[in-house]
């Protein structure tokens, strides 16, 4: 159960949604119905299926086909490549707490907040091609402070709610007047509740998972919900709507604390929120990274991707590539429109767009957003596999009977399909509108094209070996 809490419990995207209001509880209760639960319907139903390593790879793949699996797989990889970045500025945000109140506007400044993101992420690198056994205490500590935050969030929001009560007042929980700011965040909280796939990875270990993952998915999920509800419910005790989607859990315990006396706490919390941040994007690189490295092994992707470093035999290759990619759109999103602009300008080829560097809030945002429908796209065909095996099979061959699947398989891929769609409408900190829709999906068209690129140019060239036995995708 504590497994699923920490992989599925992420504090990062809380603060962008409790910017739309007292309205996202409602959502975070929708998704929890109809997501959070048939995933772990799906989950179960899958490992139990096909209980052999790669996860949402391998299932896709048995279900529907090796071009499937590989785009599932692919996606899988690709939305932490978006998702890092966005871990990095949300360090940025954070830190700056460590160094005084009279820093914080550094977080807003372009250069600091861009030189930051690429340091933290050159070294996350480093530690994780130096391997688990340097880098784990990093990992281990975004577990630990990510419940520590939680905890004293809440336990702080509990104590001010009780001596001075709230503004927050039933209106605020109703539907606005204009709801297109709400609506992205309901893709991100989907975003927020996925995590359960883990389960396929640790099947061997996990003592009678027939009957211990039911029961766990059931109570990870009711544990993953209070903190989400009572973290959200916080944020707006604490700082109402105007929370800051990169700042506002230190933004909260500062003013919550400032409040009762205890001013001195908002540094140690902000520093250990830090460490915390930087071990999430540590497990993430770490984790991710070796879908590539085994793509390259098993051909799909340039053979070079699965070379393994001759000292500390990690995936140095897929690390370094998965780095870059993740620096590029870092600088990208900065400073890419920004110098099309002026080059424009001073060329004269084209009008210019006269579009502003992006701020780290906005870049925030975006890289969030296309990095929610690259994360979705797996449990579309998770969801379909659900239905296809209600409809197929006659008896089922699984853990649940066929209603169940086909109820669960429905409403976690119209949920899905919701929340992918809604995500392309843009967030409040999203200032050019046509600008938010072509990087999202010219994003998507991009990433998609190109996994199908390298799958059938590079699945062609595909080799197995004498045994018969090719490399198969891990999942983390």
């Amino acid at each position: 159960m504590l497994l699923f809490v920490v992989a599925v419990f992420n504090l990062n995207v809380v603060p962008s949604i409790a910017a739309n209001g007292g309205v996202t509880i409602w959502l975070w209760i929708i998704s929890l119905l109809l997501f959070f639960w048939p995933q772990g319907i799906a989950v179960i139903e899958l490992a139990h299926r096909y209980p052999g390593e790669g996860g949402v790879y391998l299932w896709a793949k048995e279900v529907f086909g090796d071009f499937h699996g590989f785009l599932s797989g692919w996606c899988y990889w690709t939305n932490n490549m978006l998702y890092v970045p966005t871990v990095m500025l949300y360090f940025v945000g954070v830190s700056v707490y460590v160094l005084g109140p009279a820093h914080l506007g550094l977080a807003d400044n372009k250069l600091f907040a861009s030189t930051t993101s690429l340091v933290l992420l050159a070294l996350l690198t480093v530690l994780n091609i130096v391997g688990l056994g340097v880098g784990k205490w990093i990992n281990n500590l975004g577990a630990i402070g990510t419940f520590i935050a939680a905890a004293v969030l809440i336990g702080l929001g509990i104590v001010i709610w009780s001596r001075f009560g709230s503004t927050i007042t039933a209106a605020d929980f109703k539907i606005p007047a204009n709801p297109r700011f709400v609506l992205n965040s309901f893709g991100v909280i989907c975003f927020g509740l996925v995590g359960l796939e883990l389960a396929s990875v640790m099947g061997d270990e996990i003592k009678d998972p027939r009957r211990t993952l039911p029961g766990a998915v059931a109570w990870g999920g009711v544990v993953s919900g209070v903190l989400y509800v009572g973290a959200t419910l916080t944020l707006l005790i604490a700082v109402g709507k105007n929370v800051n989607v990169l700042q506002g859990i230190v933004q909260a315990v500062s003013h919550m604390a400032g409040s009762i006396g205890l001013d001195w706490m908002t540094i140690p919390f902000a520093l250990m929120l830090s460490l915390s941040i930087a071990g999430i994007g540590s497990a993430w690189m770490g984790g991710s990274a070796r879908i590539p490295f085994v793509a390259g092994l098993d051909s799909y992707m340039p053979s070079w991707l699965g070379k393994v470093h001759p000292r500390y035999a990690t995936p140095y290759a897929a690390l370094i590539v998965q780095g870059i990619v993740s620096a590029l759109l870092v600088l990208g999103n900065f400073y890419g429109w920004w110098f099309w602009d002026k080059l424009m300008g001073v060329l004269g080829l084209l009008p210019r767009l006269y579009l502003s560097p992006a701020g780290a809030g906005e870049v925030f945002q975006k890289l969030l957003s296309l990095a929610v429908v690259l994360q979705l796209v797996p449990f579309l065909y998770m969801f379909g596999a659900l239905i296809r095996f209600a409809l197929k099979e006659t008896t089922p061959e699984g853990q649940y009977g066929r209603t169940t699947m086909f109820l669960a398989g429905s409403s976690g891929l119209l949920t899905t399909i919701l929340g992918i769609a809604l995500v392309f409408f843009p967030a409040q900190q999203i200032t050019s509108l046509w600008s938010y829709e072509l990087w999202m999906f010219g994003g998507t068209l991009f990433f998609v094209g190109l996994a199908a690129f390298f799958f059938y140019v590079y699945g062609r060239h595909k080799t197995v070996n004498e045994t018969g036995k090719g490399a198969t995708l891990v999942v983390r």
